[in-house]
């Protein structure tokens, strides 16, 4: 089992701005967790980032391998890739692009396969020859239409992410016998994406990637799996035994978990305590990221595709309302604020209770800089707080 941290949190769209980051923070994280070994870490690199590394021309070799010289020196270890964000995910407003381009997209093919060969190369100047990579990727997008008219109106959109993925699983198993290494690439179910729940996943592995000949089909299960969030399936109130069964059932393998935590709402009856708990809520509304928002109450079950809709729709609030927005792990509440904290040991206990072989787990906090400022943590302080939630998750689960 290895456990690091994802480094979408810092920004940078350039290999220097990403080393600079990694030297400020992922350094000095690591001097307060693993001082005396390497340090696991989820390394984020853009489409910009990786444009110089990974393909066969001598020069990108060599840059490619002075990288991995530079991270092995300094005792990081990139075990997983986050490859759900390809763009610029700390531009001024992100929301929907970064769902962008979607897996019906040969762009997003063609990233992913080059993370894949970058990060086998990477672990190979570390002296890494042998184990799993995995690179988490987004549930094919985006849906191109309504959820419940995706299959009818656009069955297009999904054959051919399915195509693209495939491709990619046929690509992975060359590079396995090639060089030895085996890749997992994972897709991330995301509220409001194309594939959101447990369920979604396993729909789409079935009756898409599953549906080939068995030479494929053996291609697919060894190189294509699920990343499974915590924080998303949180949001989307599932039960994590739930999940976990049901990725078991389906033979679907959990690649990567992304250790992560959502912020929960009650409200009761007494309308002033309801209009003190949506103001402060409403600090987390803010202009950057897309913040999914599920409620259940006793009218239902509805989903909002970002907070600033759900707080203006719904003025006296009932029930229990789950955000996708992802808060320190170590953190059961930020004020009035709730999290879904307990949802990760509730995980950990079920894949332990059902014998389930997972690796590779990443603390994704990837919010540290836009949560309201009282609950942010300043520049010189980001590592702490890193430190402070990989140190919980060691000590509590």
């Amino acid at each position: 089992m290895k456990t690091g941290y994802c480094c979408n949190v810092h920004g940078g769209t350039s290999l220097e701005e990403v080393k600079a980051n990694l030297e400020t923070y992922s350094c000095e994280v690591k001097r307060h967790v693993s001082p005396n070994e390497a340090m696991p870490i989820g390394l984020w690199l853009s489409e910009s980032a990786i444009a110089g590394l990974g393909d066969a021309s001598p020069e990108h070799i060599d840059a490619t391998n002075a990288f991995g010289d530079w991270l092995a020196d300094r005792g990081l270890d990139p075990f997983t890739f986050n490859g759900f964000p390809l763009g610029n995910f700390h531009q001024e407003v992100v929301k929907h692009d970064v769902y962008l381009p979607t897996w019906a997209s040969k762009q997003r093919l063609d990233y992913t396969k080059q993370l894949a060969t970058v990060q086998g190369m990477l672990l190979e100047r570390a002296g890494q020859r042998q184990g799993l990579q995995s690179i988490s990727t987004l549930p094919l997008g985006w849906p191109p239409v309504a959820k419940d008219r995706i299959f009818h109106d656009r069955k297009d959109f999904l054959i051919e992410s399915a195509s693209n993925l495939r491709s990619l699983a046929k690509f992975l198993s060359e590079l396995k016998n090639e060089t030895g290494r085996h890749v997992i690439v994972c897709l991330e179910p995301e509220p409001g994406c194309a594939l959101d729940s447990c369920h979604e996943i396993t729909w789409f592995f079935e009756q898409f990637l599953f549906d080939c000949p068995s030479q494929q089909q053996d291609q697919v299960r060894d190189h294509l799996g699920v990343c499974h969030d915590i924080c998303h399936s949180a949001v989307m109130f599932e039960a994590q035994q739930e999940a976990v069964l049901v990725y078991k059932k389906a033979g679907i393998r959990i690649g990567k978990v992304q250790v992560s935590s959502a912020i929960k709402m009650t409200f009761g009856s007494e309308h002033d305590a309801n209009q003190m708990k949506l103001q402060q809520l409403s600090s987390f509304s803010e202009p950057r990221y897309l913040h999914q928002t599920s409620i259940q109450d006793k009218s239902g079950s509805r989903f909002y595709e970002d907070l600033s809709e759900a707080l203006q729709k719904e003025a006296e609030p009932d029930g229990e309302w789950r955000v996708h927005f992802h808060v320190p792990i170590f953190a059961e509440a930020l004020g009035l604020i709730e999290s879904t904290q307990s949802e990760i040991g509730s995980f950990m206990d079920s894949i332990r209770q059902n014998e389930m072989d997972v690796e590779h787990f990443e603390v994704e906090t990837y919010a540290w800089n836009v949560l309201p400022v009282e609950h942010r943590y300043d520049s010189e302080g980001l590592a702490d707080g890193i430190a402070k939630e990989l140190v919980w998750f060691r000590e509590n689960t």
